[in-house]
């Protein structure tokens, strides 16, 4: 198994293409090619992580946070990043980030930490937009099926709870070869008239290289006519935070109690308290101050998250209990769900679950 392998399997959980604009994901150390001989999870890559991998005979390091998020214009060992990076390519070590590609999946960290609190009826609390497209194609009438088949089995066509969805419409298409042509269907140099199916289908934006390969590949045409629309449908299994209900009102007290015991954190920051019960709780892993208005207008009576600054508890405007729980503790059990994944897809291999913890911030 090499490294591209590992990576297929994470990329099927966390698509690249939902990541976030502004970061840094996949890849960032190493030679997909390369045979794995152990894979080490970690929230953060520290040298200690390193340490660890060279230790564990792990020569793949799966972290959540990227490495190397700014560029690097040398490679001198005068900081933690650069000393990282050069102790990893030492000693042949890959290193791959997920972040807000797993901050963004269906069963990522958002999730991970509803299933903590054991909240039910679980929803995306911001769904990504631009992230449903359409493509809309012509075939001859009689290879309608097969064309179809075929893009449904690169995922193509799923719309909720219901697969192998399309429309279709019948009518003529005409073309006309010129000399250079090599047409499959009537004479170049002729005017043809040909029965066809119009084929609309949707799909989800990281389909869409697999999915113009499939059609291309599969339509008898020499120049297949298509076209590809972004849609602005919300997209309600793709996006970043969640809300859910817990399985019965909590006074404030006990839900913060609640918070502490099952997300680990010996500290909670908490905005003032209201007089009413937490049931709806709204989570999002990380520096979440910019979800306070969406936690709102999603009707959640708590909001879980982490970095709040001194003037977003103001934004609570005694509507809402918010409560920050501190960035490491937020995120924390995030390398247990991948090593979870990874186990089940990968069995009876070496993938270890680090036990260094990274989390840089003390309290006293």
């Amino acid at each position: 198994m090499i490294i591209q392998d590992v990576v297929n399997h994470l990329e099927a959980l966390a698509p690249l293409a939902y990541a976030e604009d502004f970061d840094n994901v996949g890849l960032l150390v190493g030679d997909k090619n390369i045979e794995v001989t152990g894979v080490l999870v970690t929230l953060d890559t520290l040298e200690t992580i390193v340490d660890e991998a060279i230790e564990e005979n792990c020569n793949l390091i799966v972290s959540f946070h990227p490495i190397i998020f700014k560029g690097l214009k040398k490679l001198n060992g005068k900081s933690y990043v650069e000393r990282v990076v050069i102790k990893a390519i030492k000693h042949d070590i890959s290193i791959y980030s997920m972040h807000t590609a797993l901050d963004n999946a269906q069963q990522g960290v958002n999730d991970m930490i509803c299933n903590k609190l054991e909240l039910e009826n679980k929803r995306i609390l911001i769904p990504q937009s631009e992230t449903i497209k359409k493509l809309t194609t012509y075939v001859p009438k009689d290879e309608a099926e097969t064309l179809r088949n075929a893009l449904f089995e690169t995922g193509a066509g799923s719309i909720g709870n219901y697969d192998d969805c399309s429309f279709n419409v019948e009518g003529y298409g005409t073309f006309n070869g010129n000399e250079a042509s090599n047409p499959s269907k009537g004479q170049k140099g002729q005017i043809h008239t040909e029965s066809e199916t119009k084929i609309t289908i949707t799909y989800s934006k990281h389909l869409e290289q697999k999915l113009l390969q499939t059609l291309f590949k599969t339509h008898t045409y020499e120049e297949v006519a298509y076209e590809i629309t972004t849609l602005e449908n919300k997209n309600q299994n793709i996006g970043i935070g969640m809300v859910g209900l817990l399985e019965k009102p909590l006074s404030q007290t006990d839900f913060l109690n609640h918070l502490k015991e099952k997300m680990g954190t010996p500290c909670i920051r908490h905005s003032v308290f209201l007089n009413k019960k937490i049931m709806k709780v709204a989570v999002l892993g990380g520096s979440g101050s910019f979800a306070i208005s969406a936690a709102k207008a999603a009707g959640a009576d708590a909001f879980v998250t982490a970095d709040l600054k001194y003037h977003d508890f103001f934004q609570a405007e005694n509507n809402i209990l918010l409560a920050d729980i501190g960035h490491y503790e937020s995120e924390q059990f995030t390398k247990n769900l991948l090593v979870a994944y990874l186990t089940k897809k990968i069995p009876n291999f070496a993938i270890i679950l680090s036990k260094t913890n990274t989390n840089p911030v003390k309290y006293f």
